[in-house]
């Protein structure tokens, strides 16, 4: 495992980062700065690093720009006072992860270490930081712009369920002193908020900016719905109303996925109008090489010289080669943060980044992903684009893959041999997830279905590190369903494809599928039938985890509600602690502590059939 002292500095200067101190602010010449940001994590100057990203989109546009990594919230506030009042606004951010799914497991545990802080310590950042951040800015400058944005921000927009306290909450922006939110991805509209601001409007004056949230008077707030304007169950009856609030979802879904922006959500909350503007659409090839292209270090400031940071150690030498994802997974926030269109990086932008790579001293050749929110989604979009500006579905995958979807890997494939052919690079890896259901589908069209076995051939023999993992996610056809994944039977057919490759090629490889237990939907006899078939596919599972409801999901809607927010049907959800764990053990049949418990469940269940494909085969 790398640690921060392997990170060589030598060539860089301090100023080669945005300040994080008086002194290195003073370095550059400057006596003030025009935003500071707050952030949840370390600082890592990397794209794959949101505070990092905004830092430097605002810097590229003129502005100067510090940042305050963790600050301490305990003791007299000094972090939060350092650099003074900025010019035009602080924005708050909790990091690249909301931050109770970073502090707490499923079973509500907390956890023992923060892959975003040095050596993975605990402890550096409060809950919620978005709102504790901005309640002591507002106290500590009343009259300065306060910008909440970051994931915590983004998919807390409206009404949502909080596993952790286990209740709904309001839209974040109503519980904390921030001005405003910026959701999903936040180059443009920060750059935008930036530049209204410094030509002398009022933050309270600007409420229309594009993927922004703010509060209104309930004056304001249109009476009915409309072509531009949806209406949502206000807070006060989606409180006590369950259903209310999974029908609430199904709007904020597919506005969230739509491609021209979609309508303007509102929703009444106490005596103030919450008001989500419109999604901005997909960048262009240009606007995401820009944002990619900008002057990072792609190293950890400095001040952690001699510390890890295992969030960083894990992409450090990976590239990252588009944004967004159309899969649609109902456990899966990406869509709702980065939306279902995919902006995708120019060759030219991703061999750039390529080389810098392979100019980091600790660079042995191998680069560890060449990735993106799903692997295999480069450069694919609709054949005919206005059929997806009509469009609202979330996913183009389920319940079939999209007759209008270009499925075609062949920009992809040249991207891993452009990458390959460079003489730094032993070997590319694909460590992202791939979306065995897209490369396998057949289109029809024989170049195309030519050019995906090509890049299924390709990834097995030539961009694995020993093992693949790939995420069935589960096995039984009615909770594959409501997950949105594929059926099973595809992953036997990949499988297949696998070993093939794998004897072709001389290979030794290992599949590695990933399962989730207590999903909505999912009983405890979906768990047995799951324990049984990959047993008889010679599997002892490894890769598995319970559902954790997170904010802005389809299955976090129902296992809150009871209700799926599209059908309106009644779903039973595993919510407690004992029905947790009766689906959970049965990942590890195979261990004997869990043998008698197992048989007396099937038993109970009526399917002792089950106990002699388990046990005596």
């Amino acid at each position: 495992m790398s640690t921060g002292s392997e990170i060589d500095y030598t060539s860089l200067r301090p100023s080669d980062w945005l300040p994080t101190s008086v002194k290195e602010m003073k370095a550059r010449g400057w006596d003030y700065v025009d935003v500071v940001i707050m952030s949840g994590d370390a600082y890592v100057d990397h794209p794959s690093f949101g505070a990092a990203v905004i830092g430097r989109v605002l810097e590229g546009a003129g502005y100067r720009v510090a940042i305050v990594p963790q600050p301490n919230w305990q003791d007299d506030l000094r972090d939060f006072r350092k650099f003074g009042r900025p010019r035009l606004f602080f924005g708050v951010s909790a990091g690249a992860m909301d931050s109770m799914v970073n502090h707490y497991t499923a079973n509500r545990r907390r956890r023992s270490d923060d892959a975003y802080t040095p050596d993975g310590r605990h402890g550096m950042r409060p809950d919620y930081p978005t709102v504790v951040y901005s309640d002591i800015l507002r106290k500590l400058y009343p009259d300065v712009p306060i910008i909440a944005g970051g994931i915590e921000a983004s998919l807390r927009r409206l009404s949502h369920y909080d596993y952790w306290q286990d209740k709904l909450r309001p839209s974040i922006l109503t519980e904390c002193s921030a001005d405003m939110l910026l959701y999903g991805m936040g180059e443009h509209n920060t750059v935008e908020l930036a530049r209204r601001l410094d030509a002398g409007e009022r933050i309270a004056d600007i409420t229309d900016l594009p993927q922004s949230v703010v509060l209104r008077p309930l004056s304001e707030m249109p009476s009915a719905s409309d072509d531009h304007n949806i209406i949502l169950s206000p807070w006060q009856v989606v409180i006590k109303d369950k259903k209310a609030q999974s029908a609430n979802f199904r709007h904020i879904e597919q506005q969230s996925n739509a491609m021209d922006g979609g309508a303007t959500l509102w929703q009444a909350t106490g005596d103030v109008a919450v008001k989500v503007n419109p999604m901005l659409p997909a960048m262009t090839g240009h606007e995401i090489d820009a944002a990619f292209d900008l002057p990072f270090t792609r190293l950890p400031h400095p001040r952690y010289k001699g510390k890890r940071i295992p969030a960083y150690d894990m992409i450090r030498h990976s590239v990252n080669l588009h944004r967004g994802c159309f899969g649609g997974c109902a456990f899966c926030t990406i869509s709702a943060h980065q939306g279902k269109f995919i902006a995708s990086r120019s060759p030219e932008s991703i061999m750039r980044e390529v080389k810098q790579v392979c100019r980091m001293p600790d660079f042995k050749g191998y680069i560890s992903d060449l990735g993106g929110p799903s692997a295999n989604m480069y450069g694919m979009h609709g054949k005919n684009l206005d059929i997806c500006r009509k469009c609202r579905k979330p996913s183009c995958l389920h319940p079939v893959v999209c007759p209008n979807l270009n499925t075609d890997h062949s920009a992809l494939l040249d991207i891993y041999h452009m990458v390959d052919a460079l003489p730094g690079v032993k070997k590319s890896f694909i460590g992202s997830g791939v979306r065995y259901d897209l490369s396998m589908h057949p289109t029809g069209d024989a170049k195309t279905d030519a050019a995906n076995r090509r890049y299924n051939e390709e990834l097995i023999s030539s961009h694995v590190s020993g093992r693949l993992k790939v995420a069935p996610e589960h096995t039984e056809p009615s909770v594959l369903d409501i997950m949105r994944k594929p059926p099973f039977g595809l992953f036997y057919d990949f499988k297949k494809i696998f070993e093939q490759v794998n004897r072709k090629y001389g290979l030794r490889q290992q599949i590695i599928p990933y399962f989730i237990s207590s999903h909505p939907g999912c009983r405890e006899i979906d768990m047995a039938e799951l324990a049984v078939k990959t047993k008889e596919l010679d599997f002892h599972l490894e890769q598995v985890q319970d559902f954790t409801p997170t904010p802005m999901t389809v299955a976090t809607e129902i296992y809150y509600s009871g209700y799926h927010p599209y059908t309106g049907e009644k779903i039973f959800t595993a919510v407690n602690p004992a029905q947790k764990l009766a689906q959970r053990k049965y990942f590890f049949w195979y261990d004997r502590t869990y043998r008698l418990d197992l048989e007396r469940s099937l038993y109970r269940l009526h399917r002792p059939d089950l106990i002699k494909k388990l046990f005596y085969r």
